[in-house]
């Protein structure tokens, strides 16, 4: 800034010696050219903004003019001495230091804040300790402070837990069942029932039906029973919504293996959402790009799916494993991959020749 400040002081001094050796007529001329142009930049601009280079040379330079034609200048009196205010602000600035104690350092501000997300049954103190176990040392009072703050209760529990926490903690023992429904060429509809397992992500086919009764319904239920065999002890909750298929004689053959029944709330498809998730694979994958002929066809072009699903197709939530089948250990030699087609080439397995 200094430099600039000096470099345009020279340039105005040279121009001034310049003016010196030209005629009186000639700077007339040019002071009346300099007013009327100016007079015209004053109806298109309404609030210049110059530089502060731009505010000292205008300072220094006012004092100069008769007070009569001061007033010519496209800033007041007012603004000049507020300029001269700002200078006399920044010359005697001195850092401030806030009173007491330090401020606490944001990174523990952070762990504070993550501590708390993470943990909705600790409270301040119980926070403070776990701060303490990683080498460092917070008042409780901070950690108080800090999070009622940040607008968290700084006593325990601070939140239920959410439907996904609780899907992801119980997810070892769930079971979600739902119907979705396919249309053949005749345009006949064709209700497919289907049950998946939320830690395996294994899908089961129960059925195809195109006439859902009750009594159809329960004696699925019986056949999935008799499928997990000893797995049923495993499991303590069915995920369905409110469809009229499922009646009480349907929840009783698992209220008899003692799994409890949970109901989705009306229109809320998320909180069913792995199952959602795996019709929505069916047809993509498969529903959306062959034409159904009959039952039977539907029947053949599920069963060949969900040994897709459950053997080969990987998955982000297993870590990109299948239910049935584990990641092999990596290898660093060249492989040598085969490829087994399903369903006429809209589904391929890859494999290492052995």
């Amino acid at each position: 800034m200094p430099l600039q400040l000096l470099y345009l002081i020279v340039l105005r001094v040279f121009g001034w010696i310049a003016l010196l050796a030209r005629s009186q007529t000639s700077k007339d001329a040019e002071i009346l050219v300099l007013r009327h142009q100016l007079a015209v930049l004053r109806r298109q601009v309404t609030a210049p903004r110059p530089s502060w280079a731009d505010r000292a040379i205008l300072s220094a330079l006012a004092r100069l003019l008769p007070r009569s034609h001061r007033h010519h200048l496209f800033v007041t009196p007012r603004t000049l001495l507020r300029w001269h205010a700002d200078l006399v602000r920044r010359r005697w600035t001195y850092p401030k230091r806030r009173p007491g104690r330090p401020p606490t350092r944001p990174t523990i501000r952070a762990l504070i804040l993550r501590l708390a997300a993470e943990n909705p049954t600790s409270g301040y103190r119980r926070i403070a300790g776990e701060i303490a176990g990683l080498g460092r040392k917070v008042s409780p009072a901070t950690v108080w402070a800090i999070l009622k703050k940040a607008g968290l209760d700084p006593a325990p529990r601070r939140s239920d837990p959410t439907w996904a926490q609780f899907l992801k903690a119980q997810a070892e023992g769930i079971l979600a069942a739902d119907f979705f429904h396919v249309e053949t060429i005749t345009l006949t509809r064709l209700y497919v029932f289907s049950v998946v397992e939320h830690a395996t992500r294994r899908i089961h086919v129960l059925g195809v039906t195109a006439n859902p009764t009750a009594v159809w319904v329960t004696q699925q239920a019986r056949n999935l029973m008799l499928d997990l065999g000893d797995r049923t002890s495993d499991f303590r909750f069915l995920i369905r919504d409110r469809e009229s298929k499922f009646t009480a004689l349907f929840d009783e053959v698992f209220r008899a293996e003692g799994i409890r029944i949970v109901l989705t709330a009306p229109q809320a498809p998320r909180m069913n959402a792995i199952m959602e998730r795996w019709e929505g694979s069916v047809r993509r994958e498969i529903l959306d790009r062959i034409l159904i002929v009959n039952e039977r066809h539907l029947r053949k072009v599920l069963a060949e799916y969900e040994t897709y699903f459950n053997g080969h197709r990987p998955h982000r939530a297993l870590n990109h494993a299948s239910p049935l089948r584990a990641l092999p250990d990596p290898i660093d030699a060249d492989i040598e991959v085969i490829r087994r087609d399903r369903l006429g080439g809209l589904l391929h397995e890859y494999s290492q020749v052995a």
